[in-house]
């Protein structure tokens, strides 16, 4: 084999591996498709449904969630305030038997009480503070989204059922921001909910 063959070689499989690198730090960078939808989950579908199945136009909008909210530092809660906050979610899990509108408008505050609390925008921000939260609690942040837009079609075309959902899947997110260990999902007008076997769920 002749030496300008083994050159040619030689160059062309370091061209190849740096083109591997150059792909592989791309899919790792934080505004790529990729990175993003591991990121955000559900949230990134629900980004792109949004811009009508346009993910390039989803995309840029995380991007730029990120780009504003993922330096965020989340600030402790006291343990006197952890308290407090679970007394009150307690409290308005139990009123949701009677009054779920009032229940759920009380989970509406609470959320963004303890999310201010823990530095996020303020809640008289509702959108911007959406957003942080989505950035760091993707995973659960629909639950706080569904609980607000109950609230504010004033449980008008709302039904109870429609409720009780928003109330156990934003708990997740409420559990998620007092810090919580992960318990059984509560149902707030049923109590631990069921699996299909009727064993209580985790």
């Amino acid at each position: 084999m002749s030496t300008g063959l083994i050159i040619a070689l030689i160059v062309i499989a370091a061209l190849a591996v740096v083109g591997a690198a150059v792909v592989l730090l791309r899919a790792r960078e934080p505004g790529t498709g990729r990175s993003l939808r591991r990121r955000f989950g559900p949230e990134y579908d629900r980004a792109v449904a949004r811009h009508d199945g346009d993910s390039k136009a989803a995309e840029r909008e995380l991007a730029e969630r990120v780009r504003q909210h993922g330096a965020l530092k989340e600030r402790p809660l006291e343990p006197a305030r952890r308290q407090e906050y679970e007394a009150r979610w307690a409290a308005a899990q139990e009123r949701f038997v009677e009054s779920p509108r009032e229940a759920v408008g009380e989970a509406d505050r609470l959320l963004a009480d303890v999310a201010g609390d823990r530095g996020f925008p303020d809640g008289g921000q509702h959108e911007e503070q959406l957003a942080a939260l989505s950035v760091h609690h993707a995973g659960h942040v629909d639950g706080y989204r569904r609980v607000h837009r109950a609230v504010a079609v004033h449980g008008e075309g709302v039904d109870t059922e429609e409720m009780r959902g928003a109330m156990v899947e934003a708990r997740e997110l409420f559990r998620e921001l007092v810090g919580a260990e992960p318990s059984r999902r509560m149902d707030p007008a049923r109590g631990p909910v069921l699996d299909k076997s009727g064993n209580k769920g985790s």
